[in-house]
């Protein structure tokens, strides 16, 4: 049996965590707080906010479950879905110049090159 590596033991407890605050602020808080929403930052502006957090939350709750028990799916999840909001922070970055923006772009790098790296723990020979 492969040990995980403490970095995919942090980064899967970070997008659980993140997962279970997106799911239960789109059933107790208002979704549309924020001036910029999740599903108008996936280019979907007329969807329902509440509705597409709950739809991230659990694709990121099935991608840290993959992530963390060191699933091949998991792997490219995680790098499908660092890439894909690297692109989308990137575009947000750009078009409203706030450091929030930026902030999650870095982290999807990061989150990107360490996966990267910990390939070997995900893909047996």
């Amino acid at each position: 049996m492969v040990k995980r590596p403490l970095g995919v033991t942090l980064i899967s407890y970070f997008y659980l965590f993140g997962a279970c605050v997106l799911i239960l602020t789109a059933i107790f808080f208002d979704a549309d707080a924020n001036p910029i929403g999740i599903a108008a930052r996936f280019g979907l502006p007329h969807f329902p906010e509440r509705i597409m957090r709950i739809l991230v939350g659990l694709a990121s709750l099935i991608m840290a479950y993959g992530y963390k028990n060191l699933k091949t799916w998991g792997f490219w999840l995680m790098i499908g879905h660092s890439a894909l909001f690297g692109v989308i922070s990137l575009f947000l970055s750009l078009a409203h110049n706030e450091k929030i923006f930026t902030g999650n772009l870095a982290w999807s790098i990061i989150i990107l090159v360490y996966t990267i790296y910990a390939k070997r723990y995900f893909i047996s020979p």
